[in-house]
């Protein structure tokens, strides 16, 4: 009986195609999980400033007269603010007076509002207004979302 003398394993070409088609997918992988990433920031900003919303009801309430004249500096508010600021990685900007307040911090994602370029901005205010808006805030400017 004769013996083969034959070599088992992959030639180079084989594993160089192996490896290029794990690098393509891996790619796609990365890719998704950075979209994943972005979109868990700005549901993070939304939630915090959501949180606001219901914050400035109860100072609304506790004050006598009523007044948002104090949401601003309400500790859960900064507080809040603070966190929706850290997860979009912008300011956090608060407007308030005895009749009206509006909070609005930057997004982690961009371009959301079409026909924007840049950063773009989650806004509330005390009319129930949430948005995306494509200009930041302007301290001490109207207590309204645009």
């Amino acid at each position: 009986m004769k013996k083969l003398n034959l070599k088992r394993g992959f030639t180079l070409i084989e594993l160089l195609v192996v490896v290029a088609i794990i690098g393509i997918l891996a790619s796609v992988v990365l890719a998704s999980l950075n979209t994943a990433r972005t979109k868990g920031a700005d549901a993070a900003v939304k939630a915090n400033l959501s949180g606001i919303r219901a914050q400035a009801e109860i100072v609304y309430d506790g004050a006598s007269p009523q007044s948002y004249a104090a949401v601003c500096a309400n500790a859960s508010v900064v507080s809040a603010g603070a966190a929706a600021a850290n997860a979009g990685g912008g300011t956090f900007v608060c407007n308030n007076q005895a009749a009206s307040w509006s909070a609005a911090t930057a997004l982690k994602s961009t371009n959301v509002v079409s026909g924007s370029s840049g950063v773009d901005y989650w806004c509330v205010d005390s009319n129930g207004k949430s948005a995306v808006q494509d200009a930041a805030l302007a301290v001490g400017a109207a207590n309204v979302c645009s």
